[in-house]
């Protein structure tokens, strides 16, 4: 019986074989099916951003310290995803390129787009109305309740041309217009470019002109906000750290920082990634996604408006002249809460109880560069200092500042990266390295006052001719070192092409040696 029972089984799974292998069969079948008939589709942006702002491997690094000792950052930055990061990879939007567009679609739109954090991507929050759409005919001026109507603009300052108005004020998306809203006809127009640096044909020639108008004839609104507006440009020489903060960050500050959040950014001349290079300074200031006036499709209606920065000189604030006294001291604690920046101080010693302090040396490369960079960083490991090298271009701008936050000392030649001072700790010291050319005046104008309005130690360390690399180009004898101003009167080009594009500097190690001492008492006293 055992046997019989035992012959059985093995007919049927003999029987059975065959089925399974055909299930088996199908199920392969469909599955590559699915697999091959789905779309394949890549994103254009990473989690990273783009290639036109890289971070510099640590391969350069070795190479500009020609290939000897490498002082650099060990387990300093955690490299745990940064907020931006994170935006980054939540916002690219893979379309399906087999997907046909809609007739109304712009038929040079590519298929992978990345949403920017702007109005049309954001759900309508308590402090917007969005109106009626269906009626498309001009609407009568709104009456706004407990407003003063005005409108205001100045253009004596020397710096940049502002109007502030308050009433019924409309800005058309795509366009070049904020229309301020009158019960008769006046026609007024005040053109103007809403970029903190005034006369400069350069800048100006990246910014577009808006004009403020005051008229009777107005489009009908079609999103409604209870918060006030703040237009500017985010074009001109956006890009240059220097520029990022003198021109931008640090005049938005002055301008926005009084409305606590309750403020709405309506930004032309917009590039995304430098609006996400800087994504957690606008989500401090201001609670709302960014308007890009430059491709929105809405009318935004306000009750009050600002367009332009107020701007009073490099690098710096102006407490006298800022709403609430604002001063650098007050942006430095902001951007180190926008920022996460641990340190909000050097006090004493005790700040240095188990490690040595620390120095940032910023390498450059193309103009201006240590020469003998190797024997600086070599100079400070033996007076003590716990030494970092880094070209200072992150595109990762919270990393970064959180690397400068951690350093008692930042050392660097004239140039943007100095602009990096504003993320030390106050009472850090600053250690300005000023090529030859007579450029004290500007090298203390642009970073020796914003330093000390920081409350930051300034050291300025003048070359003498036999450290420039100028000695190398012309005869002891040229105007070059004879008379360096002479070439400041013929124009900034000129200055620039002369000392700083094509000047570098060769550190004299006894002499700077004094300078580094100088730098260890201030931080240990």
């Amino acid at each position: 019986m055992p046997t019989n029972m035992k012959l059985f089984r093995n007919a049927s799974q003999s029987h059975r074989f065959p089925f399974m292998v055909l299930v088996i069969g199908c199920f392969l079948v469909s599955t590559t099916f699915i697999l091959i008939s789905r779309p394949l589709a890549f994103p254009s942006f990473g989690s990273k951003l783009s290639s036109d702002h890289p971070q510099n491997s640590e391969k350069n690094k070795e190479d500009n310290l020609q290939g000897k000792k490498n002082y650099t950052v060990t387990d300093t930055i955690k490299e745990d995803k940064t907020e931006i990061d994170e935006v980054m990879e939540t916002t690219v939007e893979i379309e399906d390129e087999t997907t046909k567009k809609d007739d109304n679609s712009d038929q040079d739109e590519p298929h992978n787009r990345m949403t920017l954090p702007t109005f049309s991507n954001y759900p309508i929050n308590d402090n917007l109305q969005v109106e009626n759409k269906s009626n498309p005919e001009q609407q009568s001026p709104v009456e706004i309740k407990n407003v003063e109507k005005k409108l205001a603009c100045e253009f004596s300052d020397p710096r940049v041309d502002i109007c502030e108005m308050s009433g019924d004020i409309r800005i058309p998306g795509n366009s070049s217009e904020i229309i301020f809203v009158e019960s008769q006809e006046k026609n007024q127009v005040f053109r103007l470019r809403p970029y903190a640096r005034k006369g400069d044909e350069a800048a100006f020639s990246r910014v577009r002109e808006l004009a403020v108008k005051s008229t009777a004839a107005a489009p009908q609104c079609t999103v409604r906000h209870n918060v006030p507006a703040i237009v500017f440009s985010a074009g001109g020489y956006t890009g240059n750290l220097f520029h990022d903060f003198t021109d931008v960050l640090i005049p938005l500050f002055v301008t926005a920082r009084q409305f606590d959040g309750e403020v709405q950014f309506v930004v032309s001349d917009m590039n995304p990634w430098w609006i996400f290079k800087y994504l957690l300074v606008f989500q401090k200031l201001s609670k709302y996604p960014v308007i890009n006036f430059d491709k929105d499709k809405e009318v935004h209606c306000f009750s009050k408006v600002t367009v332009g920065l107020r701007a009073h000189m490099e690098l710096s604030i102006d407490p006298s002249r800022a709403p609430h006294g604002y001063s650098m001291v007050d942006f430095g604690n902001f951007l180190r809460s926008a920022l996460n920046l641990e340190r909000e101080s050097i006090s004493n010693i005790e700040d240095l109880a188990g490690r040595r302090p620390r120095i940032l040396i910023v390498a450059r490369k193309k103009s201006r560069a240590f020469v003998n960079l190797y024997e600086i960083a070599q100079l400070a490991d033996q007076l003590g200092f716990e030494v970092i090298v880094d070209e200072a271009e992150a595109a990762d701008v919270p990393k970064f500042a959180k690397l400068v936050n951690s350093v008692d000392v930042l050392l660097a030649a004239h140039g943007a990266g100095l602009t990096n001072l504003v993320f030390l700790p106050p009472n850090a010291t600053v250690i300005h390295v000023v090529p030859l050319g007579g450029l004290e005046w500007m090298a203390t104008m642009e970073f020796g006052y914003p330093a000390k309005d920081m409350k930051l130690d300034y050291v300025q360390y003048s070359i003498s001719v036999e450290e420039s690399s100028l000695i190398e180009q012309y005869p002891r004898d040229h105007p070059v070192f004879k008379d360096p101003f002479s070439f400041q009167k013929q124009g900034l080009g000129v200055m620039r092409s002369v000392f700083m594009d094509k000047q570098n500097v060769k550190l004299d190690i006894k002499k700077f040696k004094n300078v580094l001492w100088k730098a260890l008492e201030h931080i240990i006293q």
